[in-house]
């Protein structure tokens, strides 16, 4: 599906931003639960309410839909309550998908499912040898691919990734177990420009950040714990986390426009908005 712009309408001032219409994949939560502990955000001891996970994931998906975005649904698995974070399905890019390896054995079978899903919609999949958990650690920034790795996905993935889609991997450490995938610590909003909490990367990943986007937008710690960085952006709308309000005000100021959403109930699994959504780039890049 070739990629086209969104037309645009001035909101307050001059028009400073464009949006791109997306392909996005989602995993209905019918089988979402907190049924064991893979990073700090899961407890098991607190409950899930099942129909307000259900009721914040279509909201999500309405409000792509909303925007002009395509959103197309892989079937949930019995017995796999993280399938709903589909952004760890695969990263995607020209056509192609790198599949996933998770460093969880809990996940492990969601794998071969988005697999399959890419399969079948005509990407060229490649399975992988390192641990690499999608666009939870790979992110598409301009002419750069950047990832994460310390909790979960292997910097040998990063190799990987960059021998399969030929652009330059720009590996970045992540330091603080809250954060333990690249995109609950930063998120990018178009092709130069990203907003991040810096405290959540190592002294040497902040200061490779801050000379690839020196205008970057530096989130504060309460806006990052509500997952106000595990945003999807079009270029110009960026779908956040309503808790996040001083976020939401940075993004108004910089001249893009933010859409609210509460995840709380899917946070309790230590996911939000980009969690639950994977971007399919099924088109190859100019």
């Amino acid at each position: 599906m070739a990629e086209m712009a969104i037309p645009d309408t001035p909101v307050n001032g001059p028009l400073t931003r464009r949006a791109r219409r997306r392909r996005y994949l989602m995993c209905p939560p019918d089988h979402f639960a907190v049924t064991y502990e893979i990073n700090p955000w899961m407890d098991v001891s607190r409950p899930v309410d099942a129909a307000l996970a259900r009721a914040q994931w279509e909201h999500l998906r309405r409000t792509y839909v909303d925007l002009g975005h395509t959103v197309e649904l892989v079937d949930p698995l019995p017995g796999l309550p993280d399938m709903v974070y589909a952004a760890n399905g695969a990263f995607t890019l020209g056509g192609r998908a790198l599949a996933v390896r998770f460093r969880h054995p809990e996940r492990a079978p969601e794998a071969p499912a988005y697999a399959a899903w890419l399969a079948a919609a005509g990407l060229q999949v490649t399975e992988p040898v390192a641990v690499n958990e999608g666009e939870g650690d790979f992110l598409l920034a301009g002419d750069w691919l950047l990832a994460g790795m310390g909790f979960r996905s292997d910097p040998a993935a990063h190799a990987e990734a960059q021998e399969l889609f030929g652009i330059p991997v720009v590996s970045l450490q992540l330091v603080d177990p809250r954060f333990y995938h690249l995109d609950t610590a930063l998120a990018v909003l178009d092709d130069r420009t990203v907003a991040w909490w810096p405290p959540a990367f190592s002294p040497g990943s902040q200061a490779v950040v801050r000379r690839l986007f020196p205008d970057a937008i530096e989130a504060t710690e309460a806006d990052a714990v509500a997952f106000g960085l595990n945003a999807v952006s079009d270029g110009r709308h960026v779908v956040v986390a309503a808790a996040a309000h001083g976020l939401r005000a940075q993004l108004a100021d910089r001249g893009f426009v933010p859409v609210p959403v509460d995840m709380s109930e899917l946070l309790k699994g230590g996911g939000g908005a980009k969690c639950c959504t994977l971007e399919v780039r099924s088109e190859e890049v100019a």
